[in-house]
């Protein structure tokens, strides 16, 4: 009897999040994303994988429409509807909007996919309000 190995899937990258410590006040940016790609698709499911339950579930998110490939109008994630959107505003090009129904708004800094390592670090410290 002969045996076929499955081949075994890739490991998926890590997620490079790093958030503002939860204070009495608002934050004005809550946190840094590192993706891994520009695909929304493949990266907002594992960004909203990685947030705290604190958070509650995701219902709309808001990223900037130059710089994010096309995307649907929504998308099932974690077994849950989250209608994207896509903005043109210049006041926030480098940003993720997350809205949560009687939770909260969290805005993120984007960090570039390309950007090195050490820029990613000291942008996503500075971000979550870290020393660098």
């Amino acid at each position: 009897m002969a045996t076929t190995l499955q081949p075994s899937l890739p490991p998926q990258p890590l997620l490079r999040l790093r958030l503002a410590p939860p204070g009495p006040l608002p934050h004005p940016i809550d946190g840094a994303w590192w993706p891994s790609s520009y695909d929304l698709l493949t990266e907002l499911p594992r960004l909203l994988a990685g947030l705290p339950q604190a958070w509650g579930h995701i219902t709309s998110v808001t990223v900037n429409g130059a710089t994010w490939a096309v995307t649907p109008g929504r998308m099932l994630v974690l077994n849950q509807v989250v209608r994207l959107r896509r903005s043109t505003a210049v006041s926030a090009p480098d940003t993720i909007c997350l809205l949560a129904p009687n939770r909260g708004r969290w805005d993120l800094l984007v960090v570039a996919p390309e950007t090195p390592l050490d820029a990613a670090e000291s942008l996503m410290a500075a971000a979550a309000g870290a020393p660098t």
